[in-house]
């Protein structure tokens, strides 16, 4: 099998380069309307490099709660900026949104970038009050998936998380070693197994709740599938979405990903 195209997604998506500079223009214009009503913080640092910062949208009136949203893009590209109108969903429920940047391969390796998300959600966590909920997509499903890892957060931190949503997740990174993109990575065996959730034995005792659209590239429903079996967790397949617009349903309040995320006992559990 050829792994550079089992994992090519812009090969597989109709007009597929046009989704960067469109996600931009709404994420931007989202963005300045939330900074003119007073309810956006942007460029938060929560580490050494610039890219280590995040942005913090409010709802109105007082936060519930937090999602977080780490974003994708193989861990390659992409940063915060390209995202900010996905937190429409959760703000409509009464729930600020933080989304971080984090360096990229090859300047730094994937356990970094861990490392840096874990960071993220510690300055987060301190910064914002009540429940909290970890969500990401793709490159970003892994390393949200990665903050189950005992010990890796503060039990603080741990004891406030109420959910996790990986997105279409890379949940096994040992098929990336035979892709061009390890030139990048730099990947061995024993790091790829290491940063792999599905081996991921021991986890702390948070739900998690694993998404992937219905037309993503097998590989994409395997690798969702592999984390759902790992962790006897749902996996939910969303009908006619692939790889680039399963995340849309973020922006939604009404939608089934939406629900799933912030589900009813989210607020009710922590408070009791």
């Amino acid at each position: 099998m050829d792994l550079d195209d089992a994992y090519d997604n812009v090969g597989h998506i109709p007009d597929a380069m046009a989704y960067p500079p469109r996600w931009s223009d709404v994420a931007q214009a989202f963005r300045d309307n939330l900074q003119a009503e007073g309810r956006a913080a942007l460029g938060v640092p929560y580490g050494e490099t610039e890219r280590q910062a995040f942005d913090l949208f409010l709802p109105e009136g007082t936060a519930i709660g937090t999602v977080v949203f780490v974003h994708g893009g193989y861990w390659r590209r992409f940063d915060r900026s390209y995202w900010s109108h996905l937190s429409a969903g959760a703000l409509a429920h009464g729930f600020s949104v933080a989304m971080p940047s984090y360096d990229l391969c090859p300047n730094v390796r994937i356990a970094q970038i861990t490392d840096q998300i874990t960071l993220a959600t510690e300055v987060i966590a301190k910064q914002v009050s009540g429940p909290l909920v970890l969500t990401g997509h793709s490159a970003g499903g892994h390393l949200v998936s990665r903050m189950c890892e005992p010990g890796r957060l503060q039990d603080t931190t741990e004891k406030r998380i109420r959910r996790i949503i990986p997105i279409s997740p890379v949940s096994d990174l040992r098929p990336l070693l035979r892709t061009s993109m390890n030139e990048l990575f730099q990947l061995t065996d024993k790091t790829a197994a290491a940063e792999s959730p599905v081996f991921m034995a021991d986890r702390l005792a948070i739900p998690v709740s694993v998404w992937v659209g219905a037309d993503e590239r097998p590989a994409f429903l395997d690798q969702a599938r592999w984390q759902s079996e790992a962790w006897s967790c749902p996996l939910n397949i969303a009908p006619g979405k692939h790889h680039f617009d399963v995340i849309d349903a973020l922006a939604d309040p009404t939608s089934d990903m939406m629900q799933d995320i912030l589900v009813k006992d989210t607020v009710a559990s922590f408070l009791s």
